[in-house]
Order: C-alpha cells, then structure tokens, then sequence
C-alpha cells in the first residue's frame, strides 16, 4: 500500500484549533492561561474527580505523584512489570527501588495473589512498600477491587497510572478515580491527545496544590524568586491545553470508535484457532486504545508476531510488538520480581493491530486480508 496505515495516529475532532486560536489571539501562549484551567476542570468533571493538574507528560504526572507520596532515596514502590518504562522510570528518578509484579490472564494487569505475595514478603524483609503503581494495560481496567483492598488493609497508598486507559470503566466507575491518586498520558498515540501531555487526579486538595506548586519549578509566590524544595517543569502549555479541551469533546466517541474497531477485529480474525484476543473481564468497559491479540505457535504452525509483523510493514501497516515486561529489560532486570511467566508470554505471543479512529471499514478490511494471508501462506509452507 502507498499511504502508510499507522497504529495510533491522533484523531482531531473540529474544536481544537478554537482553542489554540483563542490562545494566540489573546497571547496567553505559556506558560499559563485560559485554556489550562478550563481543561483541568473539564477533565476533572469528565472523570468525576475532584481536583485535577495538567502535566507536560504522563511520566511527569507519576513523578509528582511519587513526591507527593513522600517516596525517596531506598524506598521500595511495588509496579506492574508488563508495561511501559515510564511507570517504572520515575521510581528511579526518586532513588527507590521497583519491586515488579507478573500479569494475571483474565485482564493482563497485576495479579493480586502475587501483589498480596510481595507485601507480605517486603514487609518480613523489613522494606513496606511506600506506594503501588497500578497499571491498566491497553486500556483495560486491573482487577481494581481486589487490589484496592489488599492496599487498603497494608496501608499503602495507590498510583493508578491509567496513561492507556483514559475512558474506560470499572463497574461503572472511571479509571483512575479508584487509587489515592490517578494519572493519564495524552501522548500523541493515546485514544485522545493534548500533543505531548498528561494529567494527575486526586481528591486531596492539599495533594494538588503541591503537584502544581512543585510542577512550577517549586517556585515561591513572592517577588523575587526563591526555592524551598526542588521543583520541575512540569506544566502543560496553554496551547497544549487547548488541544485537549477540543478532544475531551469527542472522547465517549472515540472509546465507540475503537471498541468497534476491535470488534471488526475478533469477528474477523477470531475464528482462527492460533489468534486470541485480549480478555475483557465481567465489569469491565475498556476503551480498547489498541486492539491486542495473541498469536499460539503451536496452532499457527510456528508463525510467530514477529513474522507477522514484518509481514505487515512490508505493505506499509504499523503493527507493535506487545510490552517487554520491565524484569525482563537491562535496566531493570536486578530488582525483585514476584510472579511466573505470564507476563513474559503474552509479551512473546501479542502483537497491536493498527487501532487509530480514523480508519474506515475498507482500511481494517485490508489489515484483517492480510493477516489472513499471511498466516495461509505460512501453514502451506
């Protein structure tokens, strides 16, 4: 194919560029105005949180999230191993440890028989974990209840880092109003984007009022200046903002959108023995960011994702190899790790269809013929 079909590009929904203009035309173009507190409020309400502070990043809303939880130097913070490195990095930053825990398959987020394992083993060690970051991988929502309530009776607080799963539901709830505090990315490949962007919700005022004091270089509000702590330039531009507030107005459709997407997918593609697809557990209503599926060697005579991979980007489709899980990388492989392989499999086995809003019925129909092709011609040979 000549025009390159990506795998999340980002989708404007008419109103953005209102917003951005307003903001030239006013000349609140950094590093605040307008559009940042009428997007946090917006985004606030929309998840039905209290407080809410936009951020340059999801990982800079996780950072914060950190300091504000008191984490520092030889601190030991429990966080999903199958995802991205950014819910990893900022524990880093703050000089504490990651303890990672392997994947459940009923959703393919934190399995809380291993969480409740870790706790107990940290705390024999003399090490209680200061914080849980709690990931929704793709967009689906963790096993919340469940391990909501083994923080709840250790006292340990929750980060739940919904960077991919922004619009989705838990019970009717949306995610990221479950933990102490909840953080999205708005990167350009998320299902709604802000450019380059993030948020961190809360409803502890006092937890706000240090996220925005600390993402604003921790500057004092006095004439001259002078810094009490260290801070960080964490704040969302006013352009970036009004970016956001256009796509918070299309974002219920866009969860529609790729839901439907993913459902063209499994009705095409699911009736081939070797392919599964992401698990959608009783009360939860992903956002399905990415359409997920799982390729089983042994009933695809040995076609690995890879190969399938390779095989769609040679007709110019972007697909993604699934998450290396973080005990699995060099720059994380020396710290505890609690679990068996589940995890390592679905990283070994997944790949990411192409999921961006944009696509037509003719476009998806093009990916699913091609997959089905290229597993054909593997079983002939």
């Amino acid at each position: 194919m000549s025009k390159r079909i990506y795998l999340s590009p980002p989708h404007m929904g008419g109103d953005e560029i209102r917003y951005v203009q307003e903001a030239f035309e006013t000349n609140w173009i950094a590093p605040a105005g307008n559009n940042i507190d009428s997007f946090e409020n917006e985004l606030a309400s929309y998840c039905g949180a209290s407080y809410a502070v936009a951020t340059i990043s999801g990982t800079a809303a996780i950072h914060l999230a950190l300091e504000i939880l008191g984490v520092g130097e030889g601190d030991e913070v429990i966080c999903s191993s199958f995802t991205f490195a950014a819910s990893c990095s900022p524990i880093i930053y703050q000089g504490a440890i990651p303890v990672l825990i392997d994947s459940e398959k009923d959703s393919w987020n934190m399995d809380p028989a291993y969480l409740e394992e870790a706790i107990k083993d940290r705390i024999q060690k003399g090490k209680k974990p200061k914080a849980i970051i709690l990931v929704h991988v793709y967009g689906m929502p963790a096993k919340l209840e469940e391990i909501i309530a083994i923080a709840r009776q250790n006292d340990i607080p929750v980060i739940e880092d919904a960077a991919e799963a922004f619009g989705s539901l838990y019970r009717g709830m949306k995610v990221g109003t479950f933990g102490d505090i909840g953080i999205f990315s708005f990167n350009g490949n998320k299902i709604i984007t802000t450019s380059g962007g993030g948020a961190l919700i809360t409803e502890n005022k006092d937890w706000i009022d240090e996220a925005r004091y600390l993402s604003n270089q921790a500057l004092e509000k006095i004439p001259y200046d002078e810094y009490k702590r260290i801070g960080y330039t964490y704040r969302l531009s006013n352009i970036c903002a009004g970016i956001g507030r256009g796509q918070l107005k299309v974002i219920d459709q866009r969860v529609q959108q790729r839901r439907a997407i993913f459902d063209f997918y499994k009705e095409a593609l699911g009736y081939h023995p070797g392919i599964s697809f992401q698990p959608e557990p009783d009360g939860s209503h992903t956002n399905r960011w990415l359409t997920c599926i799982q390729l089983d060697p042994e009933k695809c005579n040995g076609f690995s994702p890879d190969e399938l991979r390779l095989s769609l980007e040679d007709r110019n489709i972007e697909t993604r190899p699934l998450w290396k899980p973080m005990h699995l990388q060099p720059a994380f492989k020396e710290f505890p790790y609690y679990g068996g392989k589940i995890s390592q499999e679905i990283f070994e086995q997944g790949l990411a269809l192409p999921s961006g809003t944009a696509m037509n019925i003719k476009t998806l129909a093009e990916v699913v013929r091609i997959v089905e092709g290229s597993l054909e011609v593997d079983s002939m040979e």
